[in-house]
């Protein structure tokens, strides 16, 4: 069973940008492409003039933005099969829901009707963390959305957050045939300054570059030997993961990074390092689950 792609879809310019994005994604991969748009819109009350059937307008322009969504994603792309959905229900709880049938959920950084100042939509930042699939955020410049740097960047975490992220970009990098850019940060203890305590230790001063160097030929390792037509780049850089990576994304087509998965009804943790790229990511951001 081929699970598609599943896009949240709003009317908004910037979900727009997502459709778009998702039809290029699935013609990599050969999957469908399923448009959801998902409303608590029993809570208007108001029907359209002369419709004659009493269905609340917030139905109605479901219905309009999903087939005018559909439109978009035929023209881009004819081949791509495209199915829609409109359901009465919060949007981030249908798209996590949709996510279990999904093969990625993809979502625009905002929503319709979002406030100026907020950097991230809530149902992009609610579904990024909630879902058990990976998850797309949409967002960044043109040359960044539009894939043309020929560039993935993949944060490398720990190895209880890391191993579905390492599958998910080296599957992504040899389906667009590009460079796999994976860095791993690393911090000196403010205490180990100077490598005072750490030369008393014993510990060359080098210690934490060499184990983060050391992690990257751990964690990379398998999906080399299965992929080893993927280019790739590895780098152990000292300073805060989520400034480098933010930095970095600038000259990717995507950025990646893992995250745990969490048995509570609070699902994902995001972390600092998935909080700053969601928001500032100058490309769009893939969230990859850790699954049990």
């Amino acid at each position: 069973m081929t699970l598609p792609l599943v896009v949240g879809v709003d009317g908004s310019d910037s979900c727009l940008q997502a459709v778009d994005w998702a039809v290029d994604e699935a013609v990599r991969h050969g999957l469908p492409v399923r448009l959801l748009y998902a409303s608590l819109w029993e809570r208007y009350d108001g029907a359209l003039p002369g419709t004659g059937v009493g269905r609340p307008s917030e139905q109605v322009l479901a219905e309009h933005i999903v087939a005018s969504a559909a439109d978009r994603a035929q023209r881009r792309n004819p081949d791509v099969k495209v199915t829609t959905d409109v359901v009465a229900e919060d949007a981030a709880a249908a798209l996590v829901r949709a996510g279990d049938e999904a093969s990625a959920l993809v979502t625009g950084s905002r929503g319709r009707g979002q406030l100026k100042g907020l950097l991230l939509g809530s149902v992009g930042l609610a579904v990024a963390a909630r879902a058990h699939c990976p998850v797309v955020v949409v967002r960044g410049d043109q040359a960044g959305v539009g894939g043309t740097h020929g560039r993935i960047l993949l944060g490398l975490g720990d190895a209880d957050t890391s191993t579905e992220a390492v599958r998910f970009a080296f599957r992504e990098a040899q389906a667009r045939d590009c460079t796999l850019d994976v860095v791993r940060a690393w911090r000196r203890p403010a205490y180990e300054a100077g490598g005072g305590l750490r030369a008393r230790a014993g510990e060359p001063e080098n210690a934490d570059e060499e184990r983060a160097s050391a992690l990257l030929g751990t964690l990379l390792a398998d999906a080399i030997a299965e992929h080893p037509g993927v280019r790739t780049r590895r780098s152990a850089l000292e300073g805060p993961a989520g400034k480098i990576l933010v930095e970095r994304s600038a000259a990717a087509d995507l950025v990646i990074i893992g995250t745990h998965r969490r048995t509570s009804h609070l699902g994902l943790h995001l972390g600092r390092v998935g909080h700053s790229l969601l928001h500032h990511a100058q490309c769009p951001v893939a969230v990859v689950p850790q699954r049990p």
